[in-house]
């Protein structure tokens, strides 16, 4: 993974583990599990969300699915990938799809090389409706990329080596969530 000065300014006296999140868009499914990932991980994972054709505008129906989970907002924007790939960038240490369309695409060079891993949901976007029917989308791919970060950060990061947390990071992607108790939002976040 990469080196970063202890002086992490994500948190100070640590070095904190960067995570960037990527999906086409960057509207929703990303954004909210950058959003997740900043009220579960506890300040040693440290959030980013991307996208390789951002819309410029985070999704509505992601802010109100946040807010309804008492998850953070301040900051969420939709952002190109390309942030993270140019000088001054953080250092990732990992990279997440979570939509197939991301997985599919030629990344930019990440500095540092970060694992990798493709967590797929299915997009709440694309989902027809009515608003009931809509919020209730949004609500679902909340509760499956909760479930999956929760797995991340129970994780003992620090004490397994790449091959190990990579290949666990693919096993959390390929986890099926339904029905798991953990697939809902973090209890101080409902």
């Amino acid at each position: 993974m990469a080196e970063r000065p202890a002086g992490d300014p994500a948190r100070p006296g640590t070095r904190g583990l960067h995570v960037l999140f990527l999906c086409t868009g960057n509207s929703a499914r990303s954004i909210m599990a950058e959003s997740l990932l900043r009220q579960m991980g506890g300040g040693r994972l440290v959030a980013h969300s991307a996208g390789s054709r951002p819309a410029g505008t985070v999704n509505p129906y992601a802010i109100d699915q946040l807010l309804r989970s008492g998850l953070p907002v301040d900051g969420l924007r939709s952002k190109s990938w390309e942030e993270f790939a140019a000088p001054g960038a953080p250092a990732l240490d990992l990279v997440i799809t979570v939509c197939d369309n991301a997985a599919g695409e030629i990344c930019p060079i990440w500095p540092g090389h970060p694992l990798t891993a493709h967590w797929g949901v299915p997009d709440p976007a694309a989902v027809d409706g009515d608003d009931d029917t809509k919020r209730r989308a949004y609500a679902d791919a909340c509760e499956r990329l909760a479930a999956r970060i929760a797995r991340l950060v129970r994780l003992p990061i620090d004490r397994l080596d790449p091959p190990t947390l990579q290949s666990e990071l693919r096993e959390i992607g390929r986890a099926s969530n339904s029905g798991s108790p953990a697939a809902s939002p973090p209890a101080a976040a409902r």
